[in-house]
């Protein structure tokens, strides 16, 4: 009997290890992957409806803890999309494409006019003051930032 007893007391402190040990190794959920942003986005509304292009520009936030690269961006709404710089050489002002845009970490990097800028090429249709257009940047490692830019005359 007192062997059964003592059986008795060990199986029921086992299933108390056993349920104070699941109980500490639940499995939280996985944290959600730090993605930065596209804030301010506006487009330059181009000077006649038949322009062939536009300029867009806002400020990229990446308050993540790692460093990101935008590789390349697209619209629904146009043909190309792509990232340029405006340098001077030689005195004139010259655009040159971006090829990879480096997001520091904690860091901010700002599309504005005379500098670093989206270029829209070839609109599916005319661009309006107020009208909204989509563009998907496509990080190095294959991650997607959406945006939303608003056509404006000049800048917000």
């Amino acid at each position: 009997m007192i062997v059964g007893m003592n059986t008795t007391r060990l199986l029921c402190l086992l299933a108390v290890l056993a349920g104070a040990a699941a109980a500490t190794t639940v499995h939280a959920a996985p944290a959600k992957a730090c993605v930065p942003q596209f804030r301010a986005g506006w487009v330059r509304l181009p000077p006649a409806p038949s322009t062939p292009m536009a300029a867009g520009f806002g400020t990229f936030v990446n308050d993540c803890a790692q460093p990101a690269a935008v590789a390349s961006a697209s619209s629904r709404g146009f043909d190309d999309v792509s990232l340029h710089e405006s340098v001077q050489v030689d005195g004139v002002n010259r655009m040159r494409e971006v090829e990879k845009l480096a997001l520091p970490a904690n860091g901010q990097v700002t599309l504005a006019p005379g500098g670093l800028h989206l270029m829209l090429m070839q609109p599916k249709q005319a661009l309006v003051e107020g009208a909204s257009v989509p563009v998907t940047f496509k990080l190095e490692d294959g991650r997607s930032i959406e945006a939303t830019l608003q056509v404006r005359k000049t800048a917000p």
